[in-house]
């Protein structure tokens, strides 16, 4: 019987077994068909993704916050100038929202912001805003224009672009602003080569015995002003760790410099890891680029420059360096001082054609003053192909690293135009203000 019993049994199991395989069978195939289902419409979007979760947000904050940390030198109190009555009126149009939102609503993701630092040269920025008009691509962008100072004609220039959203900021502390004080002339201060002893003025001189012309300082002050505004105190942009595209009012932007742009900073992490910054043009501002089947990484140029919140967290922590160094030109002053801080080459990745062009033959301050005002207006300086209408790089082509940089170094000593000690503590100022709860004024 027990045999009988055993046989029994073990025949019931393998009718069992017999009828499960099938099913498990059918089991499998219908985990996977609805696993495939699912994968298609989450890439579909007809099915959202599983939230993160609250480990995965926590450290997406932590790296948020880490990125806006910085490293206060505890022995500097930042000092801003008092404001006058302009300045005020102008620190408050800082903080009007970007026009023409109601026209262009909603910026696409991976969409570029573009700052664009203007001077004054009209003639120069008309130019420069009908090429903006003309690129592809525009639509989606936000245009901050950041103003070295108060000139109404720039101001009225800006005001009548419609193509995309546009947002004015002006910088409150440039010496256009302050004809009776510093940052602009002081009654007291000390002039060229004036020895402060026999003048019993006031100033520091530069390393060549000169001392500070309020018209060559706004140039670095404006654009340290504008880089520590943009990151770090702008609504529109102070939470917004992507790349942001930095372009001038004497550079002629290619109709495809912006899908350009966008294809170099996507092509960024695998094409160039260690590349800092993407490029519309080359370093050396009178070369149209190589025409190579290849991308180029070279040191950062000063045209059409893009870079991410990393890459500005390690300026910013360079402030010293930038702010110390006896320079006048902001571009130089990097090259020479805060680049080589950074212990490897600074590389930067463009295209083998330009998208972006210098023009023009008036200096950056010729302008400001009536009685010598330059009236080139660039009219025919750049002159462009048919393949500089459409993007034209292509994401499987080589890298060609160009490993010999070109132009200042460092140990280069700089030019000079910033000995004075007051124009170094407020450029350090600068780097502080969105940091500290109340600077005080001096």
């Amino acid at each position: 019987m027990a045999t009988s019993s055993s046989s029994s049994h073990q025949h019931q199991r393998a009718r069992l077994r017999s009828r499960a395989a099938p099913l498990f069978a059918v089991v499998v195939l219908a985990v996977l068909a609805l696993t495939a289902f699912l994968r298609a419409s989450i890439r579909e979007g007809g099915i959202s993704p599983p939230a993160a979760s609250a480990a995965d947000r926590a450290a997406a904050r932590n790296h948020t916050i880490a990125q806006r940390k910085i490293l206060l030198d505890p022995s500097f109190t930042p000092r801003l100038p008092r404001q006058t009555a302009l300045s005020l009126s102008l620190a408050q149009r800082n903080a009007l929202p970007p026009r023409n939102a109601a026209r262009f609503p909603s910026l696409p993701e991976g969409h570029l912001k573009i700052v664009l630092y203007v001077h004054n040269r009209p003639r120069y920025l008309r130019l420069v805003v009908d090429s903006l008009s003309r690129v592809d691509g525009i639509d989606e962008a936000l245009l901050i224009v950041s103003h070295d100072g108060y000139f109404p004609e720039m101001d009225e220039i800006v005001k009548g672009i419609t193509f995309c959203q546009v947002k004015q900021i002006f910088a409150p502390y440039s010496p256009h602003l302050f004809p009776d004080s510093f940052p602009g002339v002081t009654a007291g201060d000390c002039r060229d080569k004036d020895k402060a002893a026999e003048k019993r003025c006031q100033g520091n001189p530069d390393q060549y015995g000169n001392h500070r012309a309020p018209r060559i300082v706004s140039l670095k002050h404006h654009w340290w002003w504008m880089m520590n505004t943009v990151w770090d105190g702008l609504g529109e942009t102070r939470d917004f760790d992507d790349h942001i595209l930095f372009i001038e009012e004497d550079h002629y932007i290619f109709p495809n410099a912006y899908r350009n742009a966008q294809l170099l900073v996507d092509l960024k992490p695998e094409k160039c890891p260690q590349c800092y910054a993407v490029n519309l043009a080359p370093s050396d501002v009178k070369a149209k680029g190589e025409g190579w089947e290849s991308m180029i990484a070279e040191k950062m140029g000063n045209i059409g420059y893009a870079f991410n919140r990393t890459v500005w967290r390690k300026i910013h922590a360079k402030a010293k360096q930038f702010c110390s160094f006896d320079e006048y030109n902001w571009d130089i002053t990097m090259w020479a001082t805060v680049y080589p801080s950074f212990g490897a080459p600074v590389y930067s990745l463009r295209g083998p054609r330009r998208s972006a062009a210098h023009f023009g033959k008036c200096g950056l301050h010729q302008g400001h003053d009536p009685g010598n005002v330059c009236v080139d207006n660039g009219v025919g300086a750049v002159e462009l192909d048919a393949i500089d209408k459409v993007a034209n790089i292509k994401p499987d082509w080589p890298v060609h690293i160009i490993r010999k940089q070109q132009g200042y170094q460092a140990g280069f000593k700089g030019w000079g135009g910033w000995g004075d000690r007051r124009d170094q503590e407020l450029c350090l100022s600068f780097a502080y203000m969105y940091h500290v709860k109340d600077p005080l004024s001096a």
